[in-house]
């Protein structure tokens, strides 16, 4: 994400900067759900899901020139851009097939033209000077990062005093699924393990406050935020259990590569989602953290 204004597509900055003392990591790094264009539709209307949830007291009024680290195929830009129209949004991430999707999805809403900036960067080492943005947002990113500290140093390096910050991610503890589901759990714990192992981190959500403060922001708050769905939602509950399915479904090619779990289990977790969908009486329970925090 770049202060500077640009037309519709501008050609992406192709500055990559090297990633501290480990090792080199390629672009495609392993990320848990993949680049297909399967998820990054998934993406997209997991973005308009969580919308009401996520915003809910976020604001940015005050501010006009917005950091979004980790944008992926701009689900959530378009959302910034639209509740907050007096914002420039600068975006940056890792994958270019995140960014090239960014441009599409973007590309079909020509009122944001000259709104946002794209461009491929590395969160530990942004392109930026100092004080060139007086907000910036994260967005299910740190869950992804091997070191969330590395990048939040940097993020508070390019904003302006007073600057506010908002994440959310993810605190994959909470998830609840009822009637109990072997399978689905199976799964579940593979995939958090293969997260974790890859250098992710799926209970960072709860991580927030202590990294942050560590990272010398102040006025810090976290909320926890929560999606449970039962018999009083019972359509709500039908989608979101109907989506989930799908997030889980979006890491079983590279599980299964990984050995994690069996073709039998993605089977097994499978029927076992459609039929908690249908359950009368079933209940899905999931929350994540939002932190806030400013720069001084």
């Amino acid at each position: 994400m770049v202060v500077l204004p640009v037309g519709v597509y501008p050609d992406i900055a192709t500055h990559v900067s090297p990633v501290m003392s480990e090792p080199p990591r390629s672009n495609e790094f392993p990320y848990l759900h993949g680049f297909s264009a399967t998820e990054q539709a998934r993406l997209m209307k997991q973005a308009r899901l969580a919308e009401a949830t996520i915003f809910h007291n976020i604001d940015y009024s005050a501010a006009r020139r917005l950091l979004e680290v980790g944008s992926g195929v701009g689900a959530q830009t378009e959302i910034l851009l639209r509740r907050f129209p007096d914002l420039h949004v600068s975006c940056v991430d890792l994958s270019e097939p995140q960014l090239a999707a960014a441009r599409d999805n973007l590309g079909r809403m020509p009122w944001l033209d000259g709104r946002y900036r794209l461009q491929q960067a590395d969160a530990t080492d942004l392109p930026f000077e100092p004080r060139s943005f007086d907000a910036a947002f994260l967005c299910w990113v740190l869950e992804h990062v091997p070191s969330p500290a590395r990048v939040l140093n940097e993020v508070r390096r390019v904003l302006a005093p007073g600057s506010p910050v908002y994440i959310t991610e993810v605190m994959n503890a909470s998830f609840l699924l009822d009637p109990y589901s072997p399978n689905v759990w199976r799964y579940w714990m593979a995939f958090n393990d293969f997260q974790y192992e890859s250098g992710g981190d799926p209970f960072v959500g709860a991580e927030l406050g202590n990294l942050l403060l560590a990272g010398g922001f102040r006025d810090v708050t976290t909320e926890v935020k929560t999606f449970h769905y039962d018999n009083r939602e019972p359509a709500r509950r039908k989608t979101m259990i109907a989506f989930w399915e799908e997030l889980l479904l979006s890491a079983a090619d590279q599980l299964i590569d990984a050995g994690k779990v069996t073709s039998d289990v993605v089977d097994g977790m499978r029927q076992e989602m459609h039929q908690v969908q249908n359950d009368p009486n079933a209940v899905f329970f999931y929350s994540f953290v939002q932190a806030r925090a400013t720069v001084y």
